[in-house]
């Protein structure tokens, strides 16, 4: 098999540990792609839930070693926790298997552009909702992702492809877009006002590449919903990915959001 080539990849909110995971698509993305620098921007492992209800699927096994081969490989591969791994950021500074623990990280792409990497949970600080509703969200947001687990499911026993169906329910609700849209500007303002070029984050399950007057607010998205994955070319060029049965371009750095497009084969 030959392996699409990056300088970079960025992958989050992976879930490990949840029944949602879509753990067999995210292994095939990461046994079929190759990079120079891999960054696991958070909620990798989901700790959070494991500690809750205990879940662990062969496949989540399977994306751990694959990830630990990556590293052995060669790969310099970051490690930064989210909200759901938090328990892990007691060690940063500290390498694991070859993987390297940190609480945020500066990339420098190719084109000499510098991006702050973090999860992203910092930036619902002082922005959070009242305690009712936050649970509200989360309980919604769990029916949302056992809905979308179980119809594909039955799309896969028709031969039928993944469609990401919590997405398009997400954005048709007026209050998800208002919080979406919130976070992106605080994320964009605070790169901004630090100098960066952009900010590389996930937490929120919304990939997106959007340029706000000049600063590049960045989402890699998830591997529990929408299956997408920020890959950066040798030139410094900014793609996000979407990756299931089908593989789409879903957004270029530096360019608007645009209809899904099928990616070529690989050669």
């Amino acid at each position: 098999m030959v392996r699409q080539r990056f300088r970079s990849i960025f992958v989050s909110d992976v879930h490990l540990g949840l029944r949602d995971c879509q753990a067999g698509y995210l292994l095939d993305f990461l046994r079929s792609t190759t990079c120079e620098r891999l960054y696991l921007v958070g909620d990798i492992l989901d700790i959070e839930n494991m500690q809750k209800t205990p879940y662990w699927h062969a496949r989540h096994g399977e994306v751990v070693a694959e990830i630990l081969a990556i590293a052995a490989r060669g790969t310099r591969v970051t490690y930064i926790p989210g909200n759901h791994d938090a328990a892990l950021r007691r060690f940063a500074g500290q390498r694991f298997g070859g993987i390297e623990v940190a609480l945020n990280a500066v990339h420098v792409g190719a084109d000499g552009r510098r991006y702050r990497v973090s999860h992203g949970d910092e930036f619902d600080s002082g922005h959070s909702a009242p305690a009712w509703l936050v649970r509200l969200g989360d309980a919604l947001q769990g029916v949302v992702c056992g809905a979308n687990r179980r119809i594909n499911a039955l799309l896969r026993r028709l031969g039928l492809r993944y469609r990401p169906l919590s997405i398009a329910l997400k954005l048709r609700i007026a209050a998800a877009r208002r919080f979406i849209g919130d976070f992106q500007q605080r994320v964009a303002s605070d790169a901004r006002a630090h100098g960066f070029d952009g900010h590389i984050c996930g937490h929120i399950h919304c990939g997106r590449i959007e340029d706000h007057a000049g600063v590049l607010y960045i989402n890699d998205g998830d591997w529990v919903e929408h299956c997408t994955a920020l890959v950066e070319h040798h030139d410094g060029a900014l793609e996000l990915l979407h990756w299931t049965e089908r593989q789409l371009r879903l957004g270029l750095a530096g360019a608007a959001l645009a209809e899904p497009e099928a990616l070529p084969a690989a050669a």
